[in-house]
């Protein structure tokens, strides 16, 4: 997604070889209208796929979610990294280790909101090493829920976690992916091209 890209580079930050800072847009603070963007590109990759929810984990993967589940008609649910006093032991429950903090967390949805029957599509800001993406499929297979595929704003094409998902057969689209952060540039991997 060109306009992706190009925000990427205008904005973003190399902070290592290993890590790419983009809070000005994505996770801390949102543009809106690339969100908006991203929705649509979102709701045009998975058209005709049946979904009935989207799944994504707190909090950088709500704002690409919203605008897709407003384009696409469906419920966002997201997976919470902390319980609170309202949510009960009617959850599904998954541990997901984080890159960027260094820290494994349980994340959880209520049943309430996942059922057998559901099309979900899985949306997450970035796609490192895929412990996020592999927690929320455990939850999905925990809630009988179908898999219409994964959708990732900025994938580390240099990190396993793509290669990995699709390994599996999953199907991912991902609208940036980065190749490489070395020397403290942003390069892109070629739409259509694998590793």
């Amino acid at each position: 997604m060109k306009q992706l890209q190009e925000k990427i580079i205008q904005e973003g930050k190399v902070l290592s070889d290993q890590v790419l800072k983009v809070d000005t847009f994505l996770n801390h603070q949102i543009d809106p209208p690339l969100m908006q963007a991203i929705g649509e590109e979102f709701a045009e990759r998975f058209k005709g796929s049946g979904i009935t929810k989207i799944l994504t984990i707190e909090s950088s993967g709500i704002a690409p979610s919203m605008m897709a589940g407003l384009i696409l008609g469906v419920p966002v649910i997201f997976a919470r990294k902390r319980k609170s006093v309202t949510m009960n032991d009617n959850l599904y429950t998954a541990s997901v280790h984080s890159f960027t903090k260094n820290v494994t967390s349980d994340i959880s949805v209520s049943k309430d909101f996942l059922k057998n029957g559901d099309v979900v599509l899985v949306i997450d800001d970035f796609l490192a090493n895929g412990q996020a993406a592999l927690g929320l499929l455990d939850i999905l297979k925990q809630s009988g829920a179908e898999l219409a595929g994964v959708g990732i704003v900025i994938e580390k094409g240099f990190q396993p976690g793509g290669e990995m998902l699709r390994g599996k057969g999953i199907r991912v689209e991902s609208l940036a992916i980065v190749e490489s952060l070395e020397n403290g540039t942003v390069e892109f991997r070629e739409e259509g091209v694998s590793r």
